[in-house]
């Protein structure tokens, strides 16, 4: 039985510990969190950190895996890259997946290959920020560089509050740096949503709209994603030859790409982020049903050495989302009321990750899901309007 190590046991994580399992594999999973829901579907699990790439490269020799995969977590994607370049197991190239799970690198990156990139640069300290920060036009975003799950994330308009935010943004960096960026003004919802790509050709991508809050404690973390993307095909052919000419560049081979983009009024492409991983928000799960794509087997062959080659371009079908429940403040979970018609007409699946009487926190990352929810609808209208104002049909009551 061929051994895979998978980085990780989230709940975002399971299906693809499940997946890897019914697929034949001897599945071991390890990170430092034993209560972690993905451990008890692996075979083995060991306390190692997934972002230790030399503790994680000890363990997989001395396992003798036969792959290795980062299931929907940025942080752990250059480990999963480092490992399996130093067992030449199949991979894409360490130094280009270091450049797309960096702020800082990307968006260096962009602006040497001639990308629409938003003005940014990357610091360690506050005092090189405030030397820099006339150059930057107003509003300007504060991010951590090596984040995910939009934690550490803020916009601010003057340099009163800079301090602050970079603070904010320091706590959730393991690098400890942060980049200011010059906001881009977004044209119509944000573009997410999952691509794949096979020997460097981005064979397959599902757009989809990005929702937000922006009344939340972090206006910046999406609270679902929805399918199909609301724009015309030669803007979603504008947004795939942006990916493309990228994974080239990078010399990307074959694997998972989670997509954060925008574009302008003037309909230019900003690649603000590419993962090299699947999403996380059920995002593959969700791709699944609007397309029959099961991006998260393809993850798996990838990672094993199997050929993907059958992979190809499939356009959604019907109208889709994923949603993350969520608090506004924090509290005790008291109870979750979704409005009848909703419950009987629109959701597929239900999940809740907390129960009531337990303490929550204010939606500030993707780590303050309370719950998630994937659901359908009859038309594109009802589709973002649902999306769009959420709080009608689904209620969080926290005290």
């Amino acid at each position: 039985m061929k051994r895979l190590l998978m980085l990780g046991g989230s709940h975002f994580q399971v299906p693809a510990i499940k997946k890897a399992r019914e697929m034949g594999y001897y599945v071991i999973t390890c990170d430092y969190l034993p209560e972690n829901p993905g451990h008890k579907f692996s075979h083995e699990y060991h306390n190692v950190s997934t972002t230790d790439k030399e503790k994680v490269l000890n363990l997989a020799k001395e396992l003798k895996i036969d792959g290795i995969v980062c299931y929907a977590s940025d942080p752990a994607a250059t480990t999963a890259a480092y490992v399996a370049e130093q067992l030449g197991l199949p991979t894409n190239p360490y130094k280009s997946v270091e450049i797309l799970t960096n702020k800082d690198m990307f968006r260096k990156f962009l602006e040497e290959n001639g990308f629409n990139v938003p003005r940014a640069r990357g610091y360690s300290s506050i005092n090189e920020a405030k030397k820099d920060f006339h150059n930057f036009k107003m509003p300007v975003m504060i991010k951590p560089v090596d984040s995910s799950g939009s934690k550490g994330v803020s916009k601010i308009d003057s340099i009163d509050s800079l301090e602050e935010k970079v603070e904010y943004a320091l706590s959730f960096s393991r690098a400890k740096r942060f980049i200011i960026e010059e906001y881009i003004e977004k044209y119509g919802y944000q573009i997410e949503g999952d691509g794949f790509s096979v020997n460097g050709n981005l064979v397959f991508r599902c757009f989809a709209n990005g929702h937000f809050e922006n009344n939340s404690s972090n206006p910046f973390v999406p609270i679902g994603e929805s399918w199909p993307y609301n724009m015309p095909t030669d803007i979603h052919n504008k947004i795939h030859y942006e990916i493309q000419r990228a994974l080239s560049l990078l010399n990307m081979k074959t694997g998972a790409y989670n997509f954060d983009i925008r574009i302008d009024d003037k309909e230019n492409v900003y690649l603000m982020e590419i993962g090299p991983r699947n999403g996380g928000n059920l995002i593959p799960q969700v791709t699944k049903y609007a397309t029959g794509v099961d991006m998260v087997e393809f993850t798996i062959k990838a990672a094993m050495g199997e050929d993907c080659s059958d992979l190809t371009m499939i356009e959604p079908k019907g109208f889709w989302s994923c949603y993350m429940i969520h608090s506004e403040k924090e509290g005790m979970l008291k109870k979750v009321e979704i409005e009848e018609s909703f419950k009987e007409n629109n959701i597929v699946e239900f999940e809740m990750l907390y129960k009531p009487g337990d303490k929550v926190s204010a939606f500030t990352g993707s780590n303050g899901t309370l719950g998630t929810m994937i659901l359908k609808y009859s038309s594109m209208e009802e589709m973002l309007e649902k999306m769009d104002n959420m709080s009608k049909w689904v209620k969080v009551i926290v005290e």
